[in-house]
């Protein structure tokens, strides 16, 4: 196989960064954020399922002058990387492995698909990940649910144990284990991340936000999940922190500069709120009334955990912070969700 060269501009040769699941609402993101933040060229690996889209990447307001340097290669993690792919990718310096599925209910439904791509997914990438003689970093995003529910006043630290309280959340635990195992035993140089709830433009229209303003623009109740006792009285509202995609995609940036191998970080944003109080947030800022119910989490989401806490002192020690607050952020959704309907 002929080797691969690194393109020059100048003097200075161009980095080359693959993004699995880079047409994903996380990854097309972070695709948006290094085309606009560094010269470096993408290639983007991805099987195109039931969360990617193309649309997302050609929809981005940067992509027509921006789009020579983005390269796509299909492939399904579940299969390991052949010559045919390998050949496609290249000479890489750095790995975001964003792939992944995601949504706890369907995990519910077949665990074993969130195995396959999940762990045997993450671990065929990791397989590739040994034959680069140039990587500099493997990011492995994972999740605050690997940690199971934070009770209230308690947020967990990057060394806590995993309890998943669901197949979602144990595929996760089993991916970042298997990463950081390959760093111990391989030496790849992998960073393991732990996100929040990420939110911005163009997300899965099942999702809390985007879900939220297609009720209150069509004056549909929305179901907000809760903790009922056995009379149906409240007891609590499910709460999460939230962060903007994009500040997502300044942390990985960030980590590939200063991170260091082996380690683990949790990105996060610092705002703590609850599902209705996100809701109302919703309603105010598109002006119309919420119309909204109690629904018993346990009951409709066996497995799904009532609260979720992440510690960001570590990231934050190390200097970074969101590029963009939580009110702005949410603004901004909001806004393009109403000037584009076709993504809610």
């Amino acid at each position: 196989m002929a080797k691969q060269t690194k393109k020059v501009v100048g003097t200075k040769a161009v980095e080359k960064l693959l993004i699995t699941g880079g047409a994903g609402f996380i990854g097309h993101h972070i695709v948006q954020y290094f085309l606009e933040e560094t010269n470096w060229d993408i290639v983007i690996l991805d099987r195109l399922d039931v969360s990617g889209t193309l649309n997302r990447l050609t929809d981005l307001p940067n992509w027509e002058a921006q789009k020579s340097r983005v390269k796509f290669v299909y492939h399904d993690f579940r299969a390991p990387l052949n010559e045919y792919v390998t050949t496609r990718l290249g000479e890489v310096n750095y790995i975001l492995h964003l792939a992944a599925s995601t949504h706890v209910d369907r995990s519910i439904s077949d665990p074993m698909l969130f195995v396959e791509d999940n762990v045997v997914g993450t671990t065929n990438m990791l397989q590739y990940a040994r034959t680069l003689k140039n990587l500099k970093a493997f990011i492995n995003f994972s999740t605050d649910e690997v940690f199971g529910p934070a009770p209230v006043g308690v947020s967990h630290k990057e060394d806590a144990p995993y309890i998943p309280s669901n197949p979602y959340s144990a595929s996760k635990a089993g991916a970042a284990s298997m990463g950081i195992a390959f760093f111990i035993t391989y030496g790849v140089p992998v960073i393991t991340t732990y996100t929040m709830n990420n939110f911005g433009e163009r997300q899965h229209p099942e999702k809390l936000i985007p879900r939220t303003i297609r009720s209150v623009i069509k004056g549909e109740t929305m179901p907000i999940f809760a903790e009922l006792n056995s009379k149906g009285k409240l007891q609590g509202v499910g709460s999460r922190f939230w962060l903007h995609a994009r500040n997502t995609a300044s942390a990985v940036h960030f980590l590939l500069q200063k991170g260091k191998a082996g380690e683990a970080y949790n990105i996060i944003g610092f705002d703590e709120l609850t599902n209705l109080e996100i809701a109302q947030k919703v309603a105010q800022f598109v002006g119309k009334p919420l119309k909204y119910k109690f629904v018993d989490f346990h009951k409709m989401r066996p497995g799904h955990d009532r609260r979720y806490a992440l510690d960001g002192t570590k990231l934050k020690e190390l200097g970074w912070k969101p590029l963009v607050d939580f009110e702005t952020s949410l603004k901004q959704t909001i806004d393009f969700a109403l000037e584009h309907p076709e993504w809610i």
